[in-house]
């Protein structure tokens, strides 16, 4: 089961990251939450902070662009094989540097991919 954390999810039901990790479930993907605030999604811990995590094959990010560099570093330490941008989190500084890792870039909705069945 590929392990996709999602960075800067939130337990407000109307969020996007919180549908993506009720999405990434029902698929049959292991979702791990990463956001500011603890709480719970479909039973799972929100983690807060910048959590070590093992094995981690996506990052689907939900942060704007200005809320991103304090997260660049922990990003790429977690070794992903792909990163996708969400709408509202593109940030071509951060792409060009995330593709200068070997790391595979997306600028798509998660979401849509996983309905699609592109994901």
């Amino acid at each position: 089961m590929l392990k996709t954390v999602v960075l800067g999810a939130s337990s407000n039901h109307t969020k996007f990251s919180y549908k993506c990790i009720k999405s990434l479930i029902r698929h049959g993907f292991d979702a791990v939450p990463v956001g500011k605030k603890e709480g719970q999604i479909e039973g799972i811990d929100i983690l807060t902070g910048q959590p070590e995590i093992e094995d981690v094959h996506t990052i689907s990010l939900y942060l704007n662009a200005s809320k991103q560099e304090e997260y660049y570093d922990y990003i790429l330490s977690l070794n992903p094989k792909r990163v996708i941008f969400n709408p509202g989190a593109h940030n071509q500084d951060f792409i060009d540097r995330v593709k200068e890792q070997g790391i595979e870039v997306k600028s798509d909705c998660a979401l849509l991919m996983l309905n699609s069945g592109s994901y």
